[in-house]
């Protein structure tokens, strides 16, 4: 964070100092939830949550190095004490990124978020310093704390932005005020919530209305209810995607025979080859709005490709791939799934499985309301379609589905298996994975499906695999 005295921050969050013998003391380092995270110079948010209250760590933190606790109530150490931590939050990122001068870029899409914000961080530090939102910490609390980690030296703040409903954007722009705004696609994500995906777009849409005149909206060209946006924003429009009338789009799309797509982008500025690290087609529409953000920000189509071809996945569990001693692949993109995703997951499968035994190992789709079961049914046949050898339906009810689709497609029988829990499938892969295999792990982030794919790591590192 840009260095702040205690009664700077104490003014900019309307708080009360306690037990602060000199308030003129400065956070010259991160702002921080989390405890074991605590480095000097930090500040600590404490925030109470369902088992812990941050509170309780104040004496420990401020030991370790924190300047003082971003507090609710007095904690008997240097605290500075709020009636909101959230919003006191809130109010500090704003105050830090006014004062910046960054560069603010945001995005936000019912797919696909977090590997295109990693995709665009990658590609701008070729240009100058940048701060992105780790992981997909996209929300009221973790987007103000990917703020304030910004420093005087940042160029370039990259914020992932999520929605659970009808102004969630709108409050996170009020926030972090973007000059750009990257919305990839409207969805079934989160579908239950929204009750449709025309609510969804509204949601989405708010981040185009937030940006200023002399901002950018960049959009995508392949979804219509993202290209409408146009109309509700006041900023420039830039569209992206393999539409002929894309400003950024690519060309001769394809797939190498390890499933890593390689394409022509073309941008204002002209064009040049990319061949990606990351594994699937949908990663061309993520790397198209990289490229296009790039271009606004004065990047060539030389510099774009290349910075694209090198970059590579930061966030865990999203198709991770693992070759395992024997042969057998591991692709983990067990953090989180919807629909979409799914779908572009199974493809990536089939492409990287030519020639090799394929398994899709997957869990249900949360938060789908009403769609869930044609949803999971018509991921069950897509599966089928796409020659999957052996689909692994993992829990309960929505997995149940997910098998029953791919049966009515394709009476596949012992082909397809629904299995109750993570260690069923763990130990059905563990007696029937041959070497060779590729193996995909996909489910929403609550199945907990990253352990089916780390057991299946750690057995090929110990040797054990099936000889048939």
């Amino acid at each position: 964070m840009i260095a702040l005295s205690l009664a700077e921050i104490a003014a900019v969050v309307g708080g009360q100092t306690y037990d602060i013998p000199d308030p003129s003391v400065q956070v010259t380092g991160p702002v921080v939830r989390d405890s074991r995270e605590v480095e000097p110079g930090t500040l600590f948010a404490a925030f109470v949550g369902e088992r812990v209250d941050g509170h309780d760590f104040a004496t420990a933190v401020v030991a370790a190095g924190a300047v003082a606790v971003l507090a609710s109530r007095p904690v008997g150490a240097p605290a500075i004490v709020v009636d909101d931590v959230q919003r006191a939050l809130g109010a500090l990122a704003r105050h830090v990124v006014r004062r910046l001068g960054a560069t603010l870029v945001a995005l936000t899409g019912s797919a696909g978020k977090t590997s295109t914000k990693d995709l665009i961080a990658q590609v701008l530090q070729h240009k100058a310093p940048t701060v992105w939102t780790p992981g997909s910490l996209n929300n009221e609390i973790g987007l103000p704390l990917t703020a304030l980690s910004a420093t005087e030296e940042t160029k370039f703040l990259v914020l992932e932005m999520g929605a659970r409903g009808i102004g969630h954007i709108r409050y996170l722009t009020d926030l972090t005020p973007p000059k750009i705004g990257l919305v990839l696609n409207v969805g079934t994500a989160h579908i239950g919530e929204f009750g449709g995906r025309e609510q969804i777009a509204q949601a989405k849409g708010e981040l185009v209305e937030a940006l200023p005149e002399d901002g950018t909206a960049v959009l995508n060209a392949d979804d219509p209810l993202v290209r409408a946006m146009a109309s509700r924003t006041k900023a420039k429009v830039i569209l992206f995607g393999e539409s002929g009338e894309a400003d950024v789009r690519a060309e001769n799309v394809r797939l190498t025979d390890s499933g890593q797509p390689a394409f022509r982008l073309h941008t204002p500025s002209g064009a040049s080859d990319v061949t990606m690290r990351l594994y699937g087609e949908h990663h061309v529409s993520n790397a198209l709005a990289a490229a296009a953000v790039a271009h606004e920000l004065g990047m060539s189509a030389e510099e774009i490709a290349t910075a694209l071809s090198e970059a590579g996945s930061l966030s865990r569990w999203r198709m991770e791939v693992t070759e395992r001693p024997d042969g057998v692949t591991v692709v983990n993109d067990a953090y989180n799934a919807n629909p979409e995703s799914m779908r572009a997951a199974l493809r990536a499968l089939a492409a990287m499985g030519k020639g090799r035994r394929t398994w899709a190992v997957l869990g249900k789709m949360a938060e789908l309301g009403d769609e869930a079961l044609a949803e999971h049914d018509a991921v069950g046949r897509l599966a089928v379609r796409l020659n999957v050898s052996k689909l692994v339906a993992v829990g309960g009810r929505e997995a149940s589905w997910l098998q029953l689709g791919a049966y009515n497609e394709g009476s596949w029988g012992e082909e397809s298996v629904h299995v109750s829990d993570a260690q069923a499938a763990v130990d059905l892969l563990r007696s029937e994975l041959r070497p060779g295999d590729v193996v995909l792990v996909k489910a929403s982030r609550s199945v907990g499906l990253e352990s089916v794919a780390q057991a299946l790591i750690e057995t090929g590192a110990e040797g054990e695999v099936a000889a048939r």
